[in-house]
């Protein structure tokens, strides 16, 4: 029976730690083992972590260095040949890991395997099950194009992927930050020979916390999340070069603007070229009813300025 580590970078998560070492322990597959890498915590995260070592649960420490540096960290420790990254706030369901095991054996290690995710602040219980569109199965050009047209996300500890695979995609990059887990599991799925959704496994995606690193807009998070695109958008653009995927390279480009803007002004022009490129897109901006009035009389930049007074 297949080994799964389960890693899980920290930083100062103390509040949600516990909660995420039990549903990682609480999986009902037989064989796991759980590593925690504290990416310098100021906080009780290592005490929290350390407080587990009598139920097997690994705890690795270092300096401050990054999520992505801390999976790598958990990588290099892990002896599992099938790997299961969680994020220190997040969950997953008790059967989440057995029932992609099950899928793994009948898909092989080279499919990428996914499960269905919903979006919580404090409890699963009041979790939103709105369908994530990336929720399926599909080729790995195919289901990129779907991510980057439709500006959508799977969070890591959805994913169940073999040893053989991650090494097949290469590690973590250390130098982003914002979307770091975008552009790995890009290189993931570009790499495994489909994407595979393992019905009834599920996953759960905590948001909406004051201060997270999603919600983080700094000059720094914007130019790492430009990054992670423009690495992105070249690896699909490498695997097929048509249509369907310089459509959907287009539109991701002109989203980063619109989701930037004011903001990371370099980045922005050089995504504006991307979209040139690529034979522009017909994207429009998002929002509620008085932004779009506020748009088409003001235009969508002054209309976005004003709206981010108002809030």
């Amino acid at each position: 029976m297949a080994l799964v580590s389960i890693i899980i970078p920290c930083w100062n998560a103390e509040r949600w730690l516990a909660r995420t070492l039990e549903s990682a322990l609480a999986q009902t597959w037989p064989e796991t083992e759980v590593i925690v890498v504290d990416d310098g915590s100021v906080d009780g995260s290592a005490a929290v972590a350390r407080g587990y070592g009598s139920r097997g649960v690994t705890v690795a420490t270092q300096p401050n260095r990054g999520a992505s540096a801390a999976r790598n960290h958990g990588l290099r420790l892990a002896r599992g040949q099938y790997l299961q990254f969680l994020d220190a706030d997040d969950l997953l369901a008790p059967d989440k890991i057995s029932r992609q095991m099950e899928a793994a054996a009948r898909a092989g290690p080279d499919a990428a395997l996914c499960a269905r995710w919903s979006r919580f602040t404090e409890s699963p219980a009041d979790a939103d099950h709105t369908p994530q569109i990336l929720c399926r199965d599909g080729k790995p050009v195919e289901w990129l194009a779907a991510k980057l047209g439709g500006n959508a996300m799977m969070h890591p500890g959805a994913w169940l992927i073999s040893r053989s695979l991650a090494e097949r995609a290469g590690p973590w990059d250390e130098s982003l930050t914002l979307d770091d887990d975008g552009e790995y599991f890009g290189r993931v799925v570009l790499a495994s020979s489909r994407v595979l959704l393992c019905e009834g496994a599920v996953s759960f995606y905590r948001s909406g916390l004051p201060g997270s690193l999603s919600g983080a807009k700094s000059d720094a998070a914007w130019a790492s999340a430009y990054r992670s695109l423009e690495l992105t958008a070249a690896r699909l653009q490498a695997s097929e070069d048509s249509p369907r995927t310089r459509s959907a390279c287009a539109t991701a480009f002109q989203q980063y603007i619109y989701d930037a803007y004011p903001r990371a002004p370099g980045c922005r022009r050089s995504a504006a070229v991307h979209v040139a490129r690529l034979g522009g897109t017909d994207l429009r901006p998002a929002g509620g009813a008085r932004f779009r009035l506020a748009g088409r009389l003001l235009g969508w930049r002054l209309a976005k300025r004003l709206s981010a007074i108002l809030r």
